[in-house]
């Protein structure tokens, strides 16, 4: 069975195409490979990029939406599965079960929150899925380099700090967390988050 995919991203497009370029192109990469995308349910930003393109690639589309932001982030009507929850929490925790591994666009706090909640959660041993970070345009490389001083002051381990996959085209990221997804074998363990 073909893994199923988590996407983080912005509910806007920001300031480049290269953004909307990049989430076009991971979300035709995903549906042409077979796997499921696993997003936040939107239409709009960064999230309708990618939906879009994995449903025009003939791809698996699963949303998850809280119910509040069901009309601010404008809902997509055309996926496989949409799912309205009721608090982020639970939407977390959703996209979590649902998913084999863990991509993050370029995006805001929300984006970031996702990705390093996924991130720690790895490091407590909830689960060994990767976890993997597109910096598209440079985007993430302020990012990254905070990362770096926080491993080089002392705390992020060195196994946590290899962790995080990184590249700057979806392509060979996706290859990348497709092969660590199927190396994973330790089962979910989220009674503890």
């Amino acid at each position: 069975m073909s893994p199923s995919i988590a996407v983080y991203c912005g509910s806007r497009l920001g300031d480049s195409t290269a953004f909307v370029a990049a989430a076009r192109e991971l979300g035709r990469l995903i549906a042409l490979g077979g796997s499921t995308l696993v997003y936040g349910g939107g239409r709009v930003g960064l999230m309708g990029a990618v939906a879009d393109a994995a449903l025009e690639h003939g791809g698996s589309v699963v949303g998850v939406i809280p119910k509040a932001l069901l009309d601010r982030e404008v809902g997509h009507n055309g996926l496989t599965e949409q799912h309205v929850v009721r608090t982020m929490h639970e939407r977390k925790m959703l996209m979590a079960e649902r998913s084999d591994a863990f991509i993050a666009l370029p995006g805001g706090i929300g984006t970031l929150e996702e990705l390093y909640e996924m991130w720690s959660w790895q490091q407590l041993g909830y689960h060994d899925k990767p976890v993997a970070l597109l910096n598209v345009d440079g985007y993430y490389d302020a990012l990254l380099e905070f990362t770096r001083v926080s491993h080089a002051r002392g705390f992020v381990s060195e196994a946590q700090y290899g962790a995080l996959l990184v590249d700057d085209r979806a392509d060979r990221l996706l290859a990348r967390v497709l092969e660590a997804a199927r190396n994973a074998t330790a089962p979910d363990d989220y009674s503890r988050a």
